[in-house]
């Protein structure tokens, strides 16, 4: 299995999960792998999936998901393994202003969270929609149940508590630019989540992404991705950080 891995990760694909649910196909679908693998004196395995799809289940209606799996290891020990599903469902995203349900599930081992799932719904407007270029904001309102596997928090409050539960809100903001005549796309994708019970229970991410396009269906992408959980195990840093280099591939 291993040299399976191994095999994919001498071609590193890095996708960008930004699908517009605006665009007029009925069908999109992108498929990502990216990694890393040193062996000699310090053995690292980095792999990444992620798969990203969105159609048309109805005429006025549009279904996307989002679903990544994440593995390292280092010296032969495993630092992270991770699942993330995100779910829309959007009605007339083709409008100005359009609403949406929403359905997040996700796991983190290096967080020692065993399951974390969002149910909610909320509306998006769209301040620019153009084809080579997009921005719009969102503001939505989640339900929010996460399970961990410890009950040393780096807050005391919530000391002995397996679960967390929580109503939010979100706010989205995301969009994407084609610059010198198409010779640079900037893309960004973020969002502040914060409890509505409780002010020191938030979250927030930053994603921004340059490509340079190769081929009709080929870019080299640079992406930075800032993650920040203000609720965290004891003794674990609160940000995480990466800055990846690798190809986007689409099909459309």
């Amino acid at each position: 299995m291993k040299k399976v891995l191994y095999i994919f990760l001498l071609f590193p694909f890095f996708l960008s999960a930004q699908l517009n649910e605006s665009d007029t196909l009925n069908v999109k679908a992108r498929l990502s792998l990216t990694g890393l693998w040193q062996g000699g004196n310090v053995q690292t395995l980095i792999f990444r999936a992620k798969s990203d799809v969105s159609f048309r289940p109805w005429k006025k209606w549009v279904f996307k998901t989002t679903n990544s799996y994440v593995y390292q290891e280092f010296g032969k020990e495993k630092a992270d393994e991770d699942i993330l599903s995100l779910n829309f469902l959007y009605l007339n995203p083709e409008r100005r202003l359009y609403p949406f349900v929403l359905g997040f599930v996700s796991t983190n081992f290096r967080r020692e969270i065993d399951l974390r799932y969002l149910v909610g719904a909320g509306a998006t407007y769209q301040i620019l929609q153009k084809k080579d270029h997009w921005l719009k904001v969102s503001l939505s309102s989640e339900y929010e149940r996460t399970n961990f596997a410890n009950t040393d928090f780096n807050r005391d409050v919530y000391d002995g508590d397996r679960s967390i539960n929580t109503f939010r809100a979100t706010i989205w903001i995301n969009g994407k630019y084609s610059l010198f005549k198409n010779k640079v796309i900037l893309n960004h994708e973020s969002y502040f989540q914060p409890s509505l019970e409780r002010s020191d229970n938030f979250r927030w991410q930053a994603d921004l992404g340059l490509e340079f396009p190769i081929w009709k269906f080929l870019n080299f992408k640079v992406n930075y991705l800032h993650t920040f959980e203000s609720i965290v195990i004891e003794d674990q840093k609160r940000e995480d950080r990466f800055l990846t280099f690798g190809l986007t591939l689409k099909s459309y």
